[in-house]
Order: structure tokens, then C-alpha cells, then sequence
């Protein structure tokens, strides 16, 4: 058995967030905040179009992209400081403020540490669980600082129009609470989800 998304299911996944995309698009009330948000979106449905036949991802690693975009989208759709859910998250726990954002950072760090780690374990470039868990956690605190020099730079060119789009909501440890939920997500990665990874990617060396 083959341990591997077929390309209609790839295509349904990626159809289904198109769907999303164009619902969210459409009902937002700040359309260039919705646009910086999804934009990681925008860029990672095609490519994962692109290279699905020549260079298929595990099932874990595609899941979890297509749970990652469905975040940002509702995050663009509301802006983050302003998700339902996240509000109800607030009052459950006693929060003071808004913790949808946190989720976001959260799978900032889960994915592209799962990726990287499937790169790294694939191509044969680094030798060693300890250093490839190392790695795995550098590059995604390394997406996670751009990330957030990116905010820096919107906040400087857009002044009080950038507010949405930070979501710091007057938290001023917003980039540091921020870098770690990337990095508790990339420990997640390490830690609970790398048996699981692991033997996808063997099986599908073998497939």
C-alpha cells in the first residue's frame, strides 16, 4: 500500500480552499489586510500543483498545509484580533486579549519545520536526529523573525493602516509571544509528530 495523496485528492483539497480563498475575498471588510494575510495561500496552492508528481509530500506534512491555510484565510477574513472563536477562547479562559493569533504563530512554526524536516530527511543532507531537529527548529524560528520583519516593514510603510495586520492589540511582547509559539510549534514537530513523520517518509522512499 502506498502511503501518498492521489492527484484528485490533491486536486479536491486544493479546489476546496480556492472556495475558501474566494468566499473570504469577498466577504472582508479590509481587503488589503485579507490579501497580506492569504498571500502565503496564494503562493502555496499552485506550487503544491506544480510538484505533486515529481516530488509528493507525505499526507501529515499536506494536512497540515491545508489546515494552516484554512487559519490564515479566517484570519484575513476577520483579522486576527477579531476572530469569533478566538473571543470565545478569551472569555473560556479569563485571556486579555484575543489568542487566535497565537494559533496562527503556532502553525507558523508546526509547518515549515515538518517541511523542512522532510527535506532535510529526504535529500539526505544532514545525518543525525539530534541535527536534524536542531535544524528543523532554526529554520522555522528563521521564518518566524522574517515574518516578523515583514510586520516591521508594513508597520513603517502603512503607519496606523498596518494595526490589522500586526495584531499586536497593545501587547508590547507581541513579536516575542509570537516567536514562541513558532518554536513551540516546530518542538511539536520534533517531539510528537516526528515517529509518525518518520515512517510516512519511509514509506513512501518505498512507494
Amino acid at each position: 500500500m502506498t502511503i501518498r495523496f492521489s492527484t484528485r485528492l490533491i486536486l479536491l483539497g486544493a479546489g476546496i480552499l480556492l472556495l475558501i480563498l474566494a468566499y473570504t475575498g469577498s466577504q472582508t471588510h479590509d481587503r488589503v489586510t485579507w490579501l497580506m494575510e492569504v498571500l502565503p495561500v496564494v503562493i502555496i496552492i499552485p506550487l503544491l500543483l506544480a510538484t505533486h508528481s515529481r516530488y509528493p509530500l507525505t499526507p501529515l506534512l499536506y494536512t497540515l498545509i491545508f489546515a494552516h491555510a484554512i487559519i490564515l484565510m479566517v484570519g484575513g477574513l476577520y483579522t486576527y484580533a477579531k476572530v469569533p472563536i478566538g473571543f470565545d477562547v478569551q472569555e473560556w479562559f479569563g485571556l486579555s486579549r484575543n489568542p487566535y493569533d497565537k494559533l496562527g504563530h503556532y502553525f507558523q512554526g508546526l509547518v515549515p519545520a515538518l517541511a523542512a524536516r522532510e527535506i532535510l530527511i529526504r535529500g539526505g543532507y544532514v545525518q543525525g536526529r539530534k541535527m536534524v531537529a536542531f535544524l528543523v527548529c532554526c529554520v522555522a524560528l528563521a521564518i518566524s523573525a522574517m515574518y516578523e520583519l515583514i510586520e516591521w516593514w508594513t508597520a513603517l510603510g502603512l503607519g496606523q493602516g498596518a494595526d490589522d495586520f500586526l495584531g499586536t492589540q497593545g501587547d508590547p511582547w507581541d513579536t516575542q509571544s509570537d516567536m514562541f509559539c513558532a518554536l513551540l510549534g516546530a518542538l511539536t514537530s520534533v517531539l510528537l509528530l516526528g515517529y509518525w513523520h518518520t515512517k510516512q517518509l519511509n514509506q513512501l522512499r518505498r512507494s
